[in-house]
């Protein structure tokens, strides 16, 4: 029971942020930090070995260092670039180029969604809702969390998560 409430966690960590990302245009460091550090006692509870959880740690770093390197141009934020290397960190190296890849095409598909919604007027009963402003509005940048989210749940099976569930 308390495996699966951990490997639970990762599903429960993606649909957080895509909500958070959606309403406030922002992954908090407090949310990212949790949701990494959870990954510990998480590979603890399905008995990840110790080389496994190391790899796991690497694939992390890495991920770190070329989400940044997006992140400083502005192609991505800054909360973005944390969570994707947190969510690297979960997944570890099998499914990671199948999530990067999945990430960017979902992201460019809500891209192009936002920017074909912006060109036409916010529907009135949307219009005194902040959450729904600031996303329509054409200064505002795209909440890629959401599509890596997706991406992070579309890959979630294939990980060693979904096998010790048995997906």
């Amino acid at each position: 029971m308390v495996k699966l409430l951990f490997v639970y966690a990762f599903p429960f960590a993606m649909a957080m942020a895509a909500f958070l990302d959606l309403l406030t245009m922002k992954l908090p460091n407090r949310f990212v930090i949790a949701f990494a550090l959870l990954f510990f006692p998480a590979a603890l509870a399905v008995g990840l070995p110790l080389a496994e959880v190391g790899m796991h740690l690497a694939a992390g770093a890495a991920m770190l260092a070329v989400s940044f390197m997006l992140f400083i141009p502005g192609w991505i934020g800054g909360g973005d670039a944390k969570f994707f290397a947190a969510v690297a960190l979960w997944l570890g190296w099998g499914p990671l180029l199948e999530y990067a890849l999945l990430s960017g095409i979902l992201g460019g598909f809500l891209t192009l969604a936002l920017v074909s919604m912006r060109a036409v007027p916010l529907p009135a009963f949307l219009v005194k809702q902040e959450w729904a402003y600031r996303l329509h509005h054409p200064d505002t940048g795209v909440p890629y969390g959401i599509a890596m989210a997706f991406a992070g749940l579309l890959v979630f099976p294939e990980s060693s998560w979904g096998a010790a569930i048995g997906l």
